[in-house]
Order: C-alpha cells, then sequence, then structure tokens
C-alpha cells in the first residue's frame, strides 16, 4: 500500500460496541495496522479512527494525546515479543538448560521473526532519543527482558554446579540479549539468506559460547 494513499481508500472496519479494556486494544492494534504499512507520518488521529471504525472523539476517551496512543502501541509491541519468549522459557521443560534452549528459539519463531515487527520496530526506534517516555518504554522493555534471560543463566550455572555472582549473570545476560538482538535483526532484514533453523543453532552456539557450557540434551544435569 501506498503510504501515501488517501484517507477514503482505507477499509473502514463496522462500528461495534466493545467494552473499554478491548476497545482499548483495537485502537491499538489500529494504531499498529497503520504503522506497519505506511510509517510513522500516517499516524494520526484521523486515519486511526477510520481504520478502528471510531469516532475521533473516542480515541480522546482512551487516549489524551496521539503520542500517548504511539507510546502504548510500543509498549504493547515490545510486551508481545517478550511475552511469546517467556512462556517458552516456563515451559514445562524440567531442566534450565532446555528452559534457556526454547527462550532462545522462540526470538526467532515466525510470530517474531517478521517483516511487520521490523518495520514496527524501526519507526519505534527512531523516535527513542527524541522522547523521553519512548526513551522510558524502552529501558523497561529492555531491562524486563534482560532479567528473564539473568534468572535462566542463573538456573543454567546453577544446575551445572558452576559458580556465578550477579554480576556474572547479568553480564552473560547483556551478551546473550545481544547476540539475539543481532541474528533477529539480520533474519527480519533479510530471510531468504538464511536456512530453516539457522539462526536458533547460530544463537545457541553463541549462548554456549557466552557462557562457557554446553546446552545440548546429553550435557549433565538429565539423570
Amino acid at each position: 500500500m501506498s503510504s501515501h494513499a488517501p484517507t477514503e481508500n482505507l477499509t473502514r472496519r463496522s462500528f461495534r460496541r466493545a467494552p473499554g479494556d478491548e476497545r482499548r486494544q483495537d485502537l491499538i492494534r489500529a494504531t499498529l495496522d497503520i504503522l506497519a504499512e505506511r510509517g510513522l507520518h500516517a499516524a494520526t488521529v484521523r486515519e486511526i479512527a477510520v481504520r478502528a471504525g471510531v469516532t475521533n472523539g473516542l480515541i480522546r476517551h482512551y487516549f489524551e494525546t496521539k503520542d500517548h496512543m504511539i507510546h502504548e502501541a510500543y509498549r504493547s509491541t515490545m510486551d508481545e515479543m517478550t511475552v511469546l519468549a517467556r512462556e517458552a522459557g516456563n515451559s514445562a521443560a524440567q531442566h534450565p538448560r532446555e528452559r534457556l534452549r526454547r527462550f532462545v528459539a522462540a526470538n526467532f519463531s515466525p510470530q517474531v521473526l517478521d517483516l511487520r515487527k521490523l518495520t514496527l520496530w524501526a519507526s519505534f526506534i527512531s523516535m527513542i532519543h527524541i522522547d523521553p517516555e519512548m526513551a522510558a518504554i524502552h529501558r523497561e522493555a529492555y531491562l524486563e527482558f534482560r532479567s528473564e534471560v539473568e534468572q535462566l543463566v542463573a538456573d543454567v550455572f546453577a544446575e551445572a554446579g558452576m559458580a556465578s555472582g550477579e554480576a556474572e549473570c547479568r553480564s552473560a545476560a547483556i551478551k546473550i540479549n545481544a547476540v539475539i538482538d543481532g541474528l533477529w535483526l539480520e533474519g527480519a532484514m533479510a530471510p531468504g539468506l538464511f536456512g530453516e533453523g539457522d539462526l536458533i543453532a547460530m544463537g545457541m552456539e553463541s549462548v554456549e559460547a557466552i557462557l562457557g557450557l554446553s546446552l545440548s540434551d546429553d550435557a549433565g544435569g538429565d539423570e
């Protein structure tokens, strides 16, 4: 879709009444749709109202300003990506190494590794250095994600009988986060350059190098 498509060419959703939380999420989804399709400049209150099938006034009821709506759209995007990885890491797997493997792999799943999320990320990231609220949301999301990794790393070290302090776990988590970010960015930008499972394999290899231990099934701790 052209980034300069007129408002009247957008499909207007049928108006329907919805509970407050559901309506708010509808507006966030409409904001994300426009951002992904047409960019940040196109995400005006009027365009979002058309896409969501509501009035401008109803949007003002849920969001004080357009910036507030953009902030919440960014928060929603980051939360979704973190939750997908967290749920994988908190799976029914018995051993910490398996939970960490699943956490890393989840970051390269089709739900995360797609062009839409890359497009949204690029739109949002351009605002971080000029919008203090966006910077605060970014910092909060980063620390939440890093905390998930730190706990998984601590559990893996404990299972392996490796002495580790808070600083060591944090350092490993920062490095692992950087590996995931870098591979995700490469994979989302040029998916055709990688074979199925390549990014996961490279991610696992890098994490093992950072931790100094194997995460494979035949490593110690499965008795």
